[in-house]
């Protein structure tokens, strides 16, 4: 009879079934909505270290055949067959999702499930239902993890982003579309028995009443056209004629502003070399009249004038409208103002927050199309045309804030133009959130764009010393600058994570958070005390995690 999982339960596979050859069944579906439903195959960091071990419609099994991935069938959405043994030792996970392929929310599916069947008997089962969800685009279903054996997991854990979401918090990367190569000639049929006298497969997969399916024609992967094969930059040997000819084309420019000039073997009396723009056979230009600089060679910036000196930080021969930090041949060398301001000019990345150093942060109002609320008073300089306006909370805002010590006293920023936000010499850290959710102390915002949604969030349990019971959640798209004393470090969500709660800096909204306290009875009359009594303990799926810093507020 087969055991009904409810999430979060595990059990070791052992204990479940004696066999190692198993198959795996997932059954999803909503109106009017399709669902990719995938297995990644996990290192021991949980990362997907291994492309080949994401199984998928366009990657139907793993090298060795380990994990297949064998279509609908037998009443599943998608179903599996993972062959434990064979799996090699740097794989020490497999987790099973489904995430939607268009517009859609996981709250609109119907009663689904992921099952596990051994010699055709169904073994476990766990059901979910759309009703466990809000407006998450994916879920891990379930896991199979090595700790000592191997064991499963149901998990039911929603995921905010879809599969390239889902793909990259694997930590692997979502690959570019390419054209379609041309069509090859069909290669020869392979050996294949007739589907009437094809055996049952020995994993045993559940009975099903139609007709046995021949496996789907996945390929190997199209073989991209050979990217066309740069030339080699070669600049041809001119010797210069002793008498003047026919015109010649001038010498190819050097990439790097100056003109190439070959290597030639000494000649004696050789003709001086045509300046770049100059047609060979030219003489030199005229001088120029007295008290006045000849003119600069085409291509090349004029030089100052005679007794001024260039602008502050601008080396010399370089134009007031090129920008700084283009480099004009050879890298300038050596002291001297330049050169010890050069590590400390600003950082233009083309985006809209840029970080200019770990405790100075660059937005630029003119992406994005949004306005910045930032914290009253953090704003250190700015450029353009910037308006800065007070942000009020309203009545209700300010007496939740003052109720749960989470009140934030902001300024909006708008306009056109780029604000440099700091304060106190906090470390600062941009978070960008692309649909997903992350709570964070009031304490530690700096600044978050607009348009994100914000409100207070209640931690559960009887209470923390000092009021800190409550903190702020935002969720939406777009960046919150989290600001830190010294580096933080982030540590993933395991059943055994605890935090202190004077030093927790943000994490992930969908873990869950237990106030944690240490209290033993003593026979003597004045225990002593150890200062950590009162802790926070995070408990989630994998993906989550925790920021803490090397520090106590």
């Amino acid at each position: 009879m087969a055991r009904e999982f409810q999430r979060g339960h595990k059990a070791k596979i052992s204990d479940l079934t004696p066999g190692t050859d198993l198959y795996v069944g997932v059954q999803i579906a909503a109106p009017g909505l399709t669902f990719d439903i995938s297995c990644f195959g996990l290192d021991a960091n949980e990362q997907l270290s291994d492309d080949r071990y994401f199984i998928f419609f366009n990657q139907p099994k793993s090298p060795e055949e380990s994990i297949q991935l064998l279509g609908a069938q037998s009443g599943d959405t998608e179903s599996f067959r993972v062959t434990l043994d064979r799996i090699p030792a740097a794989i020490q996970k497999l987790s099973f999702t489904a995430t939607l392929d268009g517009s859609g929310q996981m709250s609109q599916i119907g009663p689904g499930y992921i099952r596990i069947v051994a010699g055709g008997e169904e073994v476990v089962r766990y059901a979910f239902t759309g009703s466990e969800f809000t407006t998450e685009r994916a879920v891990m279903l379930g896991d199979f993890y090595l700790k000592d054996v191997w064991r499963f997991a149901a998990v039911g854990q929603g995921f905010d982003g879809g599969l390239d979401a889902l793909l990259k918090n694997f930590g692997g990367e979502v690959a570019e579309e390419e054209a379609p190569p041309a069509a090859a000639p069909a290669a020869a049929p392979g050996f294949a028995p007739p589907a009437q006298a094809a055996a049952p497969p020995s994993f045993g997969a559940p009975p099903a009443t139609q007709a046995p399916q021949p496996a789907p024609s996945f390929g190997a992967p199209p073989t991209p056209s050979p990217a066309p094969q740069q030339p080699m930059h070669a600049a041809p040997t001119i010797a210069a004629p002793l008498a003047p000819q026919t015109p010649q084309a001038p010498p190819a420019p050097s990439p790097y502003g100056q003109p190439h000039q070959p290597q030639q073997p000494h000649q004696p009396h050789q003709p001086q070399q045509p300046q770049f723009g100059q047609v060979p056979g030219q003489g030199a230009p005229p001088a120029p009249p007295f008290g006045q600089q000849a003119p600069a060679p085409y291509g090349q910036p004029a030089p100052a004038p005679y007794g001024q000196q260039p602008p502050l930080g601008m080396p010399p021969g370089v134009p007031q409208g090129m920008p700084q930090g283009v480099p004009q041949g050879a890298p300038a060398t050596g002291a001297g103002l330049q050169a010890a301001l050069q590590p400390y000019k600003e950082t233009a990345t083309g985006q809209r927050w840029t970080p200019q150093n770990q405790q100075l942060m660059r937005v630029d109002l003119t992406m994005g199309g949004s306005g910045v609320l930032a914290r009253q008073g953090s704003m250190v300089m700015y450029q353009g045309k910037v308006d800065f306006g007070y942000k009020s909370a309203g009545f209700v805002g300010r007496a939740v804030g003052n109720a749960t010590g989470q009140e934030m006293q902001l300024m909006r920023c708008t306009g056109r133009g780029q604000v440099f936000l700091a304060e106190e010499g906090s470390h600062l850290h941009p978070i960008e959130l692309q649909g997903d959710a992350i709570c964070v102390s009031a304490e530690s915002v700096l600044a978050f764009d607009e348009s994100l949604q914000y409100e207070v969030r209640r931690v559960e349990g009887h209470g923390i010393p000092g009021g800190a019971l409550f903190t702020m959640q935002f969720q939406g798209t777009g960046t919150v600058i989290v600001k830190t004393h010294g580096t933080p470090v982030v540590l993933p969500v395991t059943p055994t994570t605890f935090a202190d709660c004077n030093a927790v800096v943000a994490w992930s909204a969908a873990s869950q958070v237990i106030v944690s306290s240490q209290v033993r009875l003593r026979r003597n009359a004045y225990p002593g005390h150890s200062g950590e009594t009162v802790n926070l303990q995070f408990r989630g799926a994998p993906g989550n995690f925790i920021v803490v810093q090397p520090y106590e507020v």
